[in-house]
């Protein structure tokens, strides 16, 4: 059964740093395209980064550019979130999710493209 789970979401204050960690099982993340979402109270999902399999490259929202760096480990099966100079408006539930990768198609932020989704990790940015 292929089942993504998050962890690593906090409370931080803000300026501070978090790193989550979205651990892959049933499946092989090496062949697909990983995204990182998240979702604030009374907001839309917003994509805000994703690593495409087919290049390596690595994509960020506008709102997190300089700030989150996302990468991943295929020996631990297992991708990151480096979340770093957090805001308050960064606070929400973040969701990793993944998608088969495609030869002719790198990664997008748009969430209809990724058919797994984790259950998610609650982010709280306060002082």
């Amino acid at each position: 059964q292929l089942q993504l789970v998050e962890s690593g979401g906090d409370l931080v204050q803000p300026g501070g740093s978090l790193r989550l960690s979205c651990a892959a099982s049933g499946f092989a993340l090496d062949y697909f395209d990983i995204g990182w979402f998240r979702q604030a109270p009374g907001k839309e999902r917003e994509g805000i980064s994703c690593h495409s399999r087919r290049d390596s490259r690595t994509y960020y929202a506008d709102s997190v550019k300089g700030r989150f760096t996302i990468s991943r480990d295929n020996a631990k099966n297992t991708v990151y979130l480096q979340m770093n100079s957090l805001k308050p408006e960064d606070a929400a539930a973040y969701y990793c999710a993944a998608a088969p990768a495609k030869l002719n198609r790198r990664c997008g932020l748009g969430s209809s493209g990724y058919p797994h989704w984790g259950q998610g990790t609650q982010v709280t940015v306060s002082s």
